[in-house]
């Protein structure tokens, strides 16, 4: 990104008004802020927000939460606020997972996604995963399908 400063941090609680506000904005069924406090407590969950410096002040402009285990980094959420997607953010955060991922021995990566999502698969895609099945009805909100998306820490793009 040009111009902007950007810095990947652990999420804190002080966060979670902001992050709350970006969640509500980019999921129909968003989570809550008790979700968001019981990843925070997790020892297997990773919660990172992307900060960016505007006018003095640090602002969350996205963040991913993912799980390592069972020999897997499993993405569970990830969100842009509006005013800075199309920045390569959810790129960025995404290549943090893998590299987590890497240096803590896990091999795999997998995640879920709606199938109506196209711009999030496309992402998905772009950081190398792979549709290898599908969830039927695993959206409780819409009964929309998920798909299961797999890929190899290991391997180059």
């Amino acid at each position: 990104m040009s111009e902007i400063l950007i810095i990947v941090d652990p999420m804190r609680k002080s966060d979670l008004p902001a992050i709350l506000a970006i969640e509500q904005e980019s999921f129909p069924t968003p989570w809550t802020l008790g979700m968001f406090k019981r990843e925070l407590e997790s020892s297997h969950s990773h919660c990172l927000c992307a900060r960016v410096d505007k006018n003095d002040q640090s602002i969350i402009a996205a963040y991913i939460i993912f799980w390592l285990v069972a020999g897997e980094a499993h993405l569970h959420n990830l969100a842009v606020d509006k005013r800075y997607r199309n920045k390569g953010l959810a790129f960025m955060l995404m290549e943090m997972m893998k590299e987590i991922a890497r240096r803590n021995e896990v091999a795999v990566q997998t995640l879920e996604v709606r199938e109506s999502n196209a711009e999030a698969i496309k992402l998905y895609r772009k950081c190398g995963f792979v549709v290898k099945g599908l969830r039927q009805n695993y959206y409780t909100d819409t009964h929309e399908n998920a798909l299961i998306m797999w890929a190899d820490v290991n391997q180059a793009r």
